[in-house]
């Protein structure tokens, strides 16, 4: 695959999600990701279940392509070696709770005198200004607090914890995978920015920022309108019929987006008139009226099993899908199609599957060239580079300032995507 970010270094102190998924991606672009970690354990999601012989699969599912150093971050030594890491990188990237890089030594003036061009991209919880400035933020918070949750759940007349007043967290991290994404984009922005004489500086953005701005026309509602949505369980909260329907089987997804579909669902399921009807003349209709035509259209889906109607919807032009649980999605035909899946092994052997990134560039996807690092993994090789002995790095080791994991006798080698 093309990599346009090949040449650019990142020293990478982020850990968890938001950070290390912002640096998974620019490593898929070909940037060298040095992943800095204290001799505390590391990335705090290395302890974060699930586990797979010990390994944190949190951990390695947005670690691909990356170097580890292990250093004391607040001994005279680490600060050192760390120091001479940012002069010669060419972005920073941290999520620490704010005052944290102040109180390792490392203020913007410091970073400022040791590398006048770096960029340094930062998430935080809740922003740089503000009375909750100083806070951590974590996804599941920022999920409350950012309306996320008050519109995700089951509709109206669901049952215990319907409607108005409910919130249901999003089954994934949404705020931290988004918020690094955001990232990612920022400090991208940023380097371009000094192609074109532009002075690169701080990057900075945050998952209550990031969560809101997923808000869109929910958001503008309630901004101007007045009017706080409600969750519409699986329903599309404005467009009918635009979520998921009963069949003789399995539900499935149908979204029918325009009146040239709506005309040609009617047809296929042998509801003519139903494009007539008062109650569904327009989409605004529609929606106004979503139960009777919701029970109109299962009624007519009751009569084929959900694997006919797939295909069938989708034929005739109608956004239409099944719905998987993760094993079956992954295992897809789509997917294997896309090479999405790509395998290779840990340091001790094991097979380790891992999703790709999501990027094609001129029709070459993103690859997986190197599997999460050990901690450690890479300290006396970088170290060494840098001009540091043998000896240096084994008394720093000795002294506690520094882990080393064993030589590795050859890098991971990744065996190809998925077929």
């Amino acid at each position: 695959m093309l990599q346009p970010l090949r040449g650019i270094t990142v020293i990478d102190l982020s850990r968890a999600l938001a950070g290390p998924y912002c640096t998974a991606l620019l490593a898929d672009m070909g940037a060298r990701i040095i992943k800095v970690e204290s001799v505390n354990g590391g990335d705090t999601a290395r302890q974060w279940p699930p586990f797979q012989d010990g390994h944190s699969l949190y951990f390695e599912s947005v670690n691909r392509n990356k170097s580890s150093v292990c250093l004391d971050f607040y001994s005279a030594e680490g600060r050192e070696i760390l120091a001479g890491l940012l002069a010669d990188a060419d972005v920073l990237v941290e999520n620490f709770k704010p005052g944290t890089l102040e109180k390792m030594g490392f203020p913007a003036s410091r970073l400022e005198e040791l590398n006048p061009g770096l960029v340094v991209g930062s998430v935080t919880g809740f922003g740089n200004t503000g009375p909750l400035k100083d806070d951590a933020g974590l996804d599941q918070v920022i999920q409350g607090m950012s309306g996320l949750m008050s519109v995700t759940g089951p509709g109206p007349g669901s049952g215990p914890g319907s409607g108005p007043g409910s919130a249901y967290r999003v089954g994934v991290p949404i705020v931290d995978i988004t918020s690094g994404m955001v990232c990612a984009f920022g400090i991208v922005s940023a380097l371009l920015g000094a192609r074109n004489g532009e002075r690169p500086g701080r990057v900075s953005t945050s998952l209550l920022e990031t969560a809101l701005n997923l808000s869109a026309f929910q958001g503008q509602k309630a901004l101007s309108l007045g009017e706080a949505p409600a969750p519409q369980g699986n329903n599309h909260p404005v467009i009918a019929p635009y979520g998921m329907f009963a069949t003789a089987t399995e539900s499935i997804n149908i979204a029918v987006g325009s009146e040239k579909q709506w005309r040609a669902f009617c047809g296929l399921l042998g509801m003519p008139t139903a494009v007539e009807d008062p109650r569904f003349i327009t989409g605004a209709d529609r929606s106004a009226n979503r139960d009777q035509l919701t029970e109109l259209i299962e009624v007519a889906l009751s009569a084929k099993p959900a694997s006919e109607w797939v295909p069938l919807i989708s034929e005739a032009g109608i956004p239409c899908g099944p719905i998987y649980n993760y094993i079956q999605a992954l295992a897809s035909e789509q997917v294997a199609a896309l090479g999405l899946v790509q395998h290779s092994r840990r340091r001790d052997g094991s097979a380790l599957p891992l999703l790709r990134g999501p990027l094609t560039l001129d029709g070459e996807a993103s690859e997986i060239l190197s599997s999460p690092p050990l901690l450690g993994e890479h300290t006396a090789q970088i170290l060494m580079e840098r001009g540091m002995t043998l000896d240096d790095v084994t008394r720093l080791e000795r002294e506690g300032r520094l882990v080393c994991a064993p030589a590795s006798a050859q890098v991971p080698e990744t065996m190809g995507a998925q077929r």
